[in-house]
């Protein structure tokens, strides 16, 4: 039950963030996923309705900052250079700062 709460807050959170954050085809929006194994990361133009880009691997630190870098790098190739980054509902911490960091350091400006 406990579980099913948290949840439940996190999808909260995560609505009320998507309702001011936007992507746009300049600017898109970077949404992210955590699952017990994986993190999940994509590039996405809110206007159109469409995934750029995506990127997936395990889920630690070090994975979480390497696609951050893989997300940058598939950013750059489509000649985007800034974007809205959308936590998804999680904390700013962890693995989701990570994934961040490595975006920012992959040429990504938030």
């Amino acid at each position: 039950m406990i579980k099913q709460a948290k949840k439940i807050k996190r999808q909260a959170r995560h609505r009320r963030v998507r309702a001011k954050i936007k992507g746009t085809a300049n600017r898109p929006r970077i949404s992210v996923f955590k699952s017990n194994k994986h993190i999940y990361a994509q590039l996405i133009d809110d206007e159109k309705d469409i995934t750029i880009a995506a990127v997936s691997e395990g889920k630690n630190l070090k994975s979480a900052y390497e696609v951050g870098k893989a997300l940058a790098k598939k950013a750059a190739e489509k000649g985007l250079k800034e974007a809205v980054f959308d936590r998804g509902g999680y904390k700013f911490h962890g693995a989701v700062a990570e994934l961040a960091k490595g975006a920012k350091e992959g040429g990504l400006k938030f």
